[in-house]
């Protein structure tokens, strides 16, 4: 059995030789066994055998006194859509289109894990190149929920959220575009944080929205999450929008007393609130209240635009982004008749499944002559106009607190034949990628019939590391 310790203090017994990295490598293993079947957690996934070895080689080396990274020995999951150059691992972003893949590089986040010794076990499931809330839009079977199996674990990293609240990993690397690592994290009881937007090298993420996609990280508290927070951060030459500014240092007397929180009405008052998500929500504005914070609710006009704001950009930049998918550079191929339009046509029919082929589309419209303007044009004016709002209102606050999705984990089919009715699950979240600031989910108090519900913080941009910590403070006071 693996001690149920912080990360880092897991590290260190491992480093110590307590725990010898191979028994973690063979307990988290010991779990794929018993719930993977079921659940549907990974892509592709390293033999056993594979995995062993090269946790046998840490405490090797550990034996003969050589120095270790920072996760040294800890079995860490990666999502679909972050390029991992592995022969034993393929990139599909869960789509046929890239069925069999196998990137030639590693993503720079993942670079950075393996140099701080972490091993890299598999590849998660995901909607089709991240393009849905429940995991349902994988071109590969669903993922279920740990929770309930008839319940979806929320996307589009769900696979990453799943291996995490069942131990099939300790750390997982998500992808966030509108609440993508924190709406699962919220479905599946753990913690997921977006980072401020550039502070995580983008390079080796294969792109759905260029402006609203940053990797992010899922693990069992913020704790967890704020040490893979301080080995994935910083500067990339490589990802042209990777931010040179340097996060802000938390003080070492961090607290909650002092924090002033606006609590959104719109969040509180939206016909899709589930009542036990308020609830799990007005708890926890409840637990800063006692411990000295002052908690405002504060009606934001400008929320009741971000759904469609959102949805038109990250169509247009889909429309633009999986143009290279064409039949002829890599993934499938396919054609009925020998010419270049049935190439194209019958690769992307073939390939790309209905939800993507749905954000093509719309977003090719959004971007038409005649209609951009119109759509594309003023969504980016609204963009600047809630990020210059959102600026002003961190003048005032601390942070923001809200639900993380409007509702409990939702049954199997219960919103795909209402696309509309899917895209309002991300009411909550999609706010903290149209302004490029940091947010993170917490589990909150599950519903009466235990499900999980996730509560929201966001923060000033760039102060990732003081969000982290007031997170951790909160998680603090549950235990």
């Amino acid at each position: 059995m693996i001690p149920d310790l912080p990360l880092s203090a897991l590290v260190e017994q491992i480093r110590s030789g307590a725990v010898p990295a191979e028994t973690v490598m063979s307990s988290v293993y010991d779990r794929i066994d018993k719930h993977e079947s079921q659940l549907n957690a990974y892509r592709s996934l390293l033999p056993q055998e594979i995995a062993l070895a090269r946790a046998a080689n840490i405490d090797q080396r550990i034996a003969t006194g050589a120095s270790v990274g920072r996760l040294a020995g800890i079995p860490v999951s990666i999502k679909d859509c972050i390029c991992v150059a592995d022969p034993e691992l393929t990139n599909t972003c869960g789509s046929r289109i890239l069925e069999g893949y196998h990137s030639p590089y590693h993503a720079t986040a993942v670079e950075r894990l393996l140099a701080e010794d972490a091993i890299i076990i598999g590849i998660t499931n995901m909607d089709e190149f991240a393009m849905g809330s429940s995991t349902e839009n994988s071109a590969y079977d669903v993922t279920r929920n740990p929770c309930n199996p008839e319940h979806v674990p929320g996307g589009s990293s769900g696979g990453a959220a799943v291996s995490v609240a069942t131990g099939m990993a300790l750390l997982a690397l998500g992808t966030d575009t509108g609440g993508s690592v924190r709406q699962p994290a919220s479905f599946c009881g753990v913690t997921g944080i977006k980072p401020t937007y550039g502070t995580i090298s983008r390079y080796g993420l294969i792109a759905y929205g260029s402006s609203l996609d940053q990797i992010g990280v899922l693990a069992r508290t913020a704790e967890d999450c704020r040490l893979a927070c301080d080995i994935l951060q910083g500067h990339d030459p490589k990802d042209s929008t990777s931010a040179t500014q340097t996060l802000v240092a938390v003080p070492e007397t961090a607290e909650l007393a002092g924090l002033r929180v606006c609590l959104p009405e719109e969040y509180l008052n939206a016909e899709s609130l589930d009542p036990e998500v308020r609830e799990s929500v007005q708890e926890i504005a409840e637990c800063l209240r006692a411990s000295g914070a002052t908690v405002e609710q504060r009606s934001l006009p400008f929320l009741e635009y971000v759904i469609p704001t959102y949805y038109i950009l990250a169509f247009a930049e889909a429309s633009s982004n999986l143009g290279r998918f064409d039949g002829i550079r890599y993934g499938v191929r396919k054609q009925r008749e020998n010419s270049l339009k049935s190439l194209y046509a019958t690769s992307r029919e073939k390939g790309f499944g209905t939800e993507v082929k749905r954000r093509i589309m719309l977003g090719t419209f959004v971007l038409s002559s005649g209609y951009y303007d119109q759509f594309y044009g003023r969504a980016t004016q609204v963009r600047e106009l809630m990020r210059s709002q959102v600026q002003t209102l961190f003048d005032e606050f601390d942070l923001i607190l809200g639900p993380t999705a409007p509702v409990p984990p939702f049954r199997f089919g219960e919103k795909t034949a209402d696309p509309l009715t899917m895209y309002l699950t991300d009411l909550c979240s999609v706010l903290a990628n149209l302004t490029y600031t940091p947010a993170i989910s917490i589990p909150g108090k599950p519903t009466a019939s235990g499900l999980p519900v996730g509560v929201q913080l966001m923060g000033r941009r760039f102060e990732d590391q003081r969000l982290l910590a007031i997170a951790s403070l909160l998680q603090g006071l549950d235990s």
